[in-house]
């Protein structure tokens, strides 16, 4: 895995080993970022289940000005540590070694996000207990972008009720990005 874009262009990144995280590969990684290109200069980035940083990483290379990684797992917040010194990349990054809703939380009444992206475990309906915690939360505003990568049967029908709208799915071969905004009033 590595960077695709960007002032850390070409390096790869270290991944945590075993079975807990499942990086996100290359091309799917190239396709998200062409999309999301025009709003990442300046940008903050929240990267909500972290695994390796690679998402976050990647937004700081192609020029956001900020991004938060969380992420609960000690070995995985060791790797974002790592890919993030030798990416030198540190200065614009924090990273937050607690559950995602915790985190929230912690992060509650701060400015809110251009970009959130969440890569949960699939199949567990992380992404509605995230998106309603979201959906009251100052970290959103009407600008903010929320990406969820997901499994291809995940089912975000309940978005809506909770204040959100769909603007775009982008299916792949194993798996789904949702593209959600808070419905204007």
């Amino acid at each position: 895995m590595r960077v695709i874009a960007g002032t850390a262009r070409r390096l790869n990144l270290k991944t945590v080993p075993g079975m807990d995280t499942r990086p996100t590969t290359d091309r799917i990684k190239e396709t998200l970022f062409n999309i999301l290109q025009p709003e990442l200069l300046e940008c903050r980035f929240l990267d909500l289940f972290a695994g390796s940083g690679a998402i976050g990483i990647e937004a700081l290379s192609r020029g956001a000005q900020s991004a938060v990684f969380v992420e609960k797992a000690p070995k995985a917040a060791a790797c974002i540590r790592e890919n993030l010194k030798f990416t030198h990349l540190e200065k614009g990054a924090r990273l937050l070694q607690m559950d995602v809703l915790q985190a929230l939380a912690v992060l509650e009444r701060g400015e809110p996000f251009d970009c959130i992206f969440m890569d949960p475990p699939y199949n567990m309906e992380w992404e509605k207990q995230v998106l309603t915690a979201l959906s009251s939360s100052s970290l959103v505003s009407e600008n903010t972008r929320i990406i969820v990568e997901a499994s291809l049967s995940t089912d975000l029908s309940y978005a809506e009720a909770l204040g959100f709208e769909i603007e775009r799915r982008k299916d792949y071969k194993t798996n789904t990005h949702f593209f959600l905004r808070k419905k204007q009033i």
